[in-house]
């Protein structure tokens, strides 16, 4: 956890704006403030009296607050850019404190349905990690089997809507992944929005169910196009059915 000892005290105003937006996590993510306490290593006492307005915000308890939750508190203008407390994404990808999304990095098994055949699933690599220069977390892929379509992008984690988003921008094309955050053993299930390379330069829209497994859960992984008739398949189909049977996302049809 950050080494935050000040004990300034924040502006009524300041105060006021923090105990808001803290109410809204708490109303959000349906948890109550006892468990919020608990992850800030601060005393449920210290937060009931900040959230009522009987005691102003310090610096410390809002930095530990900013971090059980992985949102920033404070209006971005009054955190210090080289501040040491804490490295903080830019607003339009949800404005994140980098300490608070540590649990999003790392190497994952990319798992969504082959588009060119039917009962397959295409499996690559995709690791997750922050990147000084943007502070932000970026994404790549590797272990690719149509390598020319590797993508790499920005990682947005919005406070509003509980859901991490993998987003490519190439010269105003984009690909976009919708993901839950990951569940207890580390797997983040959602949905790919992407393009299908059709017949000469034709493009079409699509959207696949997606999963990504922590390379640590796979004993052995297997990347490229996975059949039925490989080992791999039952293990990794069940990641992907799990995505559309447990309702992390849906697909809808009409008709």
């Amino acid at each position: 956890m950050t080494d935050v000892t000040s004990d300034k005290q924040l502006s009524d105003e300041e105060s006021l704006e923090i105990a808001a937006r803290v109410r809204e996590e708490l109303a959000r993510r349906r948890v109550s403030r006892r468990y919020l306490a608990n992850e800030a290593k601060i005393s449920l006492s210290t937060l009931e009296k900040v959230l009522a307005g009987r005691r102003a915000f310090t610096l410390a308890t809002t930095v530990r607050l900013e971090e059980a939750l992985g949102v920033l508190l404070r209006r971005r203008s009054d955190v210090p850019s080289a501040s040491g407390v804490a490295d903080v994404a830019p607003d339009e990808l949800g404005a994140y404190v980098r300490r608070a999304v540590g649990f999003v990095e790392g190497d994952y098994l990319t798992l969504r349905p082959s588009f060119g055949q039917h009962d397959a699933i295409y499996a690559y690599r995709t690791e997750i990690c922050w990147d000084e220069a943007c502070s932000c977390l970026t994404f790549r892929e590797s272990e690719r089997l149509d390598s020319a379509y590797t993508q790499d992008g920005s990682v947005s984690i919005p406070h509003e809507s509980g859901h991490i988003y993998l987003v490519t921008n190439r010269g105003g094309q984009y690909r976009l992944i919708t993901v839950s955050r990951p569940t207890r053993t580390g797997e983040m299930y959602g949905i790919l929005m992407t393009l299908q390379a059709g017949r000469g330069a034709q493009l079409t829209p699509v959207a696949a169910p997606i999963a990504f497994v922590p390379l640590a859960n796979v004993g052995n992984p297997r990347f490229g196009r996975i059949t039925s008739a490989q080992s791999s398949f039952p293990l990794y189909r069940g990641f992907l059915k799990r995505t559309i049977d447990e309702s992390f996302a849906i697909l809808v049809s009409g008709g």
